[in-house]
């Protein structure tokens, strides 16, 4: 696993455990042994460690979470570097991830190729740094630039590390040759080790990190690794390095454990397995998409347009009439001058940008697009006769997508000669900045047309998660019955306030009600008297005129345009009024009550969702909830939050809920009971 040179005074060891050489037993084992060959030989005078293949060290076997430790751990094997009495220096060519960089980092330099990605992308699987990641990073590219680069996860390129002082070098050549040189040259002097670069860790660099530690802690409450992150950094500045190393050392173990920590471990590989599509070969041809139309210039159909823009490719939009067009292009234009205004754009790219949307009114100017994306009104005569259009206009080959949220794309589907090309991709708002695409596959979407669409998803910067087609799709669905749930304890006896609080308390950022009143509650008014749905309390409130904060009243108050809602006398009244009518006795609820009463039906739908096939695995169904719905991301997930509850409770639950109503769609799906009887979860579920 490691292979042994000297080349002139200086042991050159190369790591090799394919595929990504991640630090497993075998090679921790391997390259400590050889270490310690290599600092007792006198005639090596300096070490270089180098790596095959693509990837320098793609991190830690994950395999071995949970399992006994086996020496020599990773922070064992850093160790001896730290007291090596002979300068080592890393030959990074590739990826240098999670314990891959530490290892880099417990290095007296480090030497870049220009394919090289160095980061400690630890956080997005629920933990931090665990082997001293958190105490080096700091000491070379300064406290806030080290907590936000392991806060983002995201690594940084070759230039950037040189930059930032990550590495020491960037080598176009020989890299290996260049990395001895270098270490021959430190030999010739006492190399500093970095745990011993404490000049960054001054009064200044402390406020700033605070400041960003702040700000991270408001933006992720209840998720412990962005906690104990902030406090293993702040570590470093008030102990000495071994106690700090010590203290993070103590939290990672701790984090492995943590159900919280484990949620987001889970999720993190749901978000990976939605790339497998079902029924779809990895091989399947993809058709290419240079061009796009966007059909609609409204907020949906502008938000999209900016995606296609921002990914280099350029895009028509359409309307019907000028004045509609031009207030969308002027959204679009605003949109971008915002960016630019806070600085994450500049004038030059906002001005290359907008030269990819060209406005245009009448379908025709759809011949040429590759993809055209339906984003007009949620009426589904109104789409049969876009797409009608569409089959005659577009191109052979092009791809029909709409962007409905829960209407029958087999239907459209069925308003065209060409029913392969037509598919759902179903952007959540605002298109442009949120991630989520559910790629709706219809029953004859043809398989290019659905590969494509997958691909332009994340050529757009979206996480694609295949769906098949009903109402709602997967997200609105499930979503509907939260909905409905949230209807009926209101009637029931809780107030808008109190629901609110104990979702927010759960770990969502907003209550459904005051997201109601955000988003405008004619929004579910209109699709409700499309669909002959009913909301006592919602629907009495839209016929008020209290259609949320564009109106100063919803379910709450916004005096003077304030965006934050205040109690009204007059819902709770209304609310009161409205149960009467209906015969329902009211009484009050416990939070805990509220979350049940608000989640489980939504678990239920789910269970009903994987029955059916609309959605291939549990973990999609979660994947699209945490990223379009902002379903805290430390509890997994709807249905994996389910399975900690166990589902043999869910479903004693689910049928009290409805022996108390009357309801027999919350009585426990088919899926879910027989999971339940056979003391299973769904994790344990194998598909239909």
């Amino acid at each position: 696993m490691v292979r042994e040179e000297i080349q002139g005074g200086v042991a050159v060891l190369t790591l090799s455990n394919p595929p990504v050489n991640a630090l497993g037993h075998g090679l921790r084992a391997a390259l400590d042994a050889a270490l310690e060959r290599a600092l007792a030989d006198a005639s090596v005078r300096a070490v270089v460690l180098a790596a095959e293949g693509k990837v320098f060290v793609g991190g830690a076997d994950i395999s071995e979470f949970g399992q006994p430790p086996r020496p020599p751990l990773l922070p064992d094997l850093l160790a001896r570097l730290d007291g090596a009495g002979k300068p080592v220096v890393a030959a990074i060519h590739g990826a240098a991830l999670g314990g891959g960089l530490e290892l880099a980092l417990a290095c007296h330099a480090r030497v870049v190729g220009p394919k090289a990605k160095l980061g400690l992308p630890e956080v997005k699987l629920g933990l931090i740094p665990g082997a001293g990641g958190t105490q080096r990073l700091p000491r070379l590219v300064g406290p806030e630039a080290g907590f936000a680069m392991m806060l983002g996860g995201e690594p940084v390129d070759a230039a950037k590390a040189v930059e930032t002082g990550l590495a020491d070098a960037l080598e176009t050549g020989d890299l290996v040759a260049a990395a001895r040189t270098l270490a021959l040259t430190l030999g010739e002097g006492t190399p500093v080790r970095v745990r011993d670069r404490g000049e960054r860790l001054d009064p200044a660099a402390r406020t700033a990190f605070e400041a960003r530690a702040a700000e991270a802690l408001k933006k992720a409450p209840g998720q412990p690794n962005v906690a104990a992150l902030a406090d293993v950094v702040r570590a470093g500045f008030d102990q000495p390095f071994d106690e700090a190393v010590a203290t993070e050392r103590a939290r990672f173990l701790a984090l492995v454990d943590d159900p919280r920590s484990k949620a987001l471990r889970y999720a993190f590989f749901a978000e990976r397995e939605t790339a497998r599509v079902p029924g779809l070969a990895k091989d399947t041809p993809r058709r290419a998409i240079a061009s796009a139309a966007v059909v609609g210039a409204g907020t949906m159909g502008g938000g999209i347009a900016l995606c296609f823009a921002n990914a280099g490719i350029p895009v028509v939009v359409i309307e019907t009439e000028r004045e509609a067009l031009d207030r969308g292009l002027d959204r679009m234009r605003a949109t971008y001058a915002s960016s630019v205004k806070r600085g994450s754009l500049t004038e030059a790219a906002m001005a290359e940008r907008m030269a990819r949307i060209t406005g245009a009114v009448g379908l025709d100017l759809a011949a040429d697009a590759d993809i055209v994306v339906e984003a007009a009104f949620e009426e589904m005569g109104v789409k049969e006769t876009i797409f009608s259009a569409l089959s005659r206009i577009a191109k052979p080959g092009a791809i029909l997508a709409t962007n409905t949220s829960y209407l029958d794309i087999d239907r459209i589907a069925d308003a065209t000669d060409r029913p392969g090309d037509v598919l759902g991709l179903h952007f959540f708002s605002p298109a442009n900045v949120m991630r989520l695409v559910e790629v709706v596959r219809g029953a004859r979407t043809a398989p290019d047309a659905l590969a494509t669409a997958n691909d332009l998803a994340r050529r757009l910067g979206k996480l694609p998660v295949t769906v098949g087609v009903c109402f709602g799709f997967v997200g609105n669905r499930m979503l509907a019955q939260r909905s409905a749930a949230g209807e009926r304890l209101l009637l029931a006896g809780a107030l808008p306030h109190e629901v609110d609080a104990a979702v927010t308390e759960f770990g969502f950022r907003m209550g459904p009600f005051a997201m109601a009143d955000l988003a405008g509650l004619d929004i579910g008014w209109r699709t409700r008297k499309a669909t002959g749905g009913k909301a006592p309390v919602a629907d009495a409130l839209c016929e008020a005129g209290r259609l949320g904060q564009k109106t100063g009243k919803g379910f709450y108050l916004y005096p003077e345009g304030a965006r934050t809602g205040a109690r009204d006398p007059e819902v709770e009244a209304l609310i009161e009024r409205t149960a009467a009518e209906h015969g329902i006795t009211r009484r009050s609820f416990s939070s805990e009550d509220i979350v049940a009463r608000l989640m489980l039906p939504m678990v239920n739908e789910g269970a009903r969702i994987l029955e059916e096939g609309i959605a291939a695995r549990p973990g999609d169904i979660d994947t699209i909830w945490l990223n379009g719905y902002n379903w805290p991301a430390w509890r997994g997930g709807p249905m994996h939050w389910a399975d900690g509850l166990g589902l043999a409770t869910v479903a004693a639950e689910l049928e009290r809920f409805s022996h108390e109503t009357g309801d027999g769609n919350l009585r426990p799906a088919p899926l879910l009971a027989r999971l339940a009887a056979e003391g299973k979860g769904f994790a344990d579920w194998g598909g239909r």
